[in-house]
């Protein structure tokens, strides 16, 4: 295993604001924050760049690189501290503190994202789940979450401070979804359905696909 500095705390980094990120270097620090977060669940304490280089397939070089960039590190040979990391990450990516979600579909994926750490672990809170089926409306979902209607959405979007809308809707039913969010004034969607979304330039779309991850993961395995 590489050497790697310690990082020693929250004042390892810089403290003044982050300059607006280069979208590759805010993707391979969103990986980072993934691989940190779950090993801070799973009782790490330290990690090193070349356990992360392992994780996400981003060379050891290029991490250590990344990370030094927002602040100075001490001697070699400890590794990062999980804790304090993470916190920098979300502070250099402005993720820090709680961002409300609201989620849209009451089927099997939208419960079973309801009702995951996915989200929850990087500040992201699901305040609110939309479902266009009448049955479904008052259903409860989670100990603190009930099926909606979606005529509601305007009203609870402005209401809970919805940031993020996630949508695990049928592919025909998700440019509606959409369009409505847009409208409320949300400016972050995530896709979850294999619809192609039409949406204004200030507003950012990701869409996740299994089928992405997995051609992502072969052409590692292939290589």
């Amino acid at each position: 295993m590489n050497f790697q500095e310690p990082f020693r705390g929250g004042a390892a980094l810089s403290e003044r604001p982050p300059e607006r990120l280069s979208l590759g270097v805010a993707a391979r620090l969103s990986r980072y924050l993934q691989v940190l977060t779950q090993a801070k669940k799973m009782g790490k304490e330290t990690i090193s760049s070349q356990e992360l280089a392992d994780y996400t397939h981003v060379n050891s070089t290029q991490i250590r690189r990344d990370l030094s960039g927002f602040g100075k590190f001490g001697k070699r040979g400890v590794g990062y501290n999980v804790d304090s990391l993470v916190s920098q990450i979300r502070k250099i990516l402005r993720t820090a503190g709680q961002h409300n979600i609201a989620l849209f579909g009451a089927g099997h994926l939208g419960r079973a994202i309801a009702s995951s750490d996915i989200f929850a672990d990087h500040g992201f809170r699901v305040v609110a789940i939309f479902d266009t089926d009448s049955s479904k409306v008052g259903e409860e979902v989670t100990g603190q979450l009930t099926v909606r209607t979606y005529d509601d959405v305007r009203k609870v979007i402005e209401e809970e401070d919805i940031v993020v809308g996630v949508l695990a809707v049928p592919t025909e039913a998700a440019q509606k979804v959409a369009d409505d969010l847009v409208a409320a004034g949300v400016k972050i969607i995530f896709n979850y359905s294999e619809a192609l979304l039409q949406v204004p330039p200030e507003v950012t779309v990701h869409t996740s696909s299994p089928a992405v991850d997995l051609l992502y993961a072969l052409y590692f395995y292939l290589t």
